[in-house]
């Protein structure tokens, strides 16, 4: 089961320190644009993940093509993308050994979910780290 409990989210917010953002934008009117600079001045560090925009630098940090091409071990992977495409992302996050996923507001993919769970990755699903953790009054384990 994803994690609904407002403890259990705060919990994962507070000691997650690495973000891999997958279906990072470089548009200001995206949602992705504005959660990545949100989390950036949080205190996390944010990896975007967008192959069409490889190597080009979104909020100060290079876009990766794909996770795997991130070398910084990944707390948490927060997807940006839609409900079918999420499943691809979640496999890419379960094999590089990320230790959670974050599905956003809209994107429920319960099969995706349960694979994540079965692999140990903690999920969150339908929600926005964006609003939680001021919400929940969050803030990471020590800055990067």
């Amino acid at each position: 089961m994803p994690l609904t409990s407002e403890d259990d989210i705060a919990h994962l917010l507070s000691r997650v320190r690495y973000i891999a953002l997958v279906g990072a934008s470089d548009r200001p009117g995206r949602a992705s644009h504005g959660v990545m600079r949100f989390l950036q001045t949080h205190g996390y560090r944010v990896f975007p993940v967008n192959p069409q925009l490889a190597g080009q630098k979104i909020h100060g940090e290079t876009v990766y093509a794909a996770l795997s091409d991130i070398e910084e071990p990944i707390d948490m992977v927060d997807i940006f993308r839609r409900p079918q495409a999420a499943g691809e992302a979640v496999d890419e996050a379960i094999a590089i050994g990320a230790k959670s996923v974050w599905l956003q507001l809209g994107v429920i993919n319960e099969e995706a979910a349960a694979r994540a769970e079965a692999a140990g990755l903690d999920v969150v699903m339908d929600r926005c780290p964006a609003i939680d953790i001021p919400r929940l009054n969050v803030a990471p384990v020590g800055g990067y």
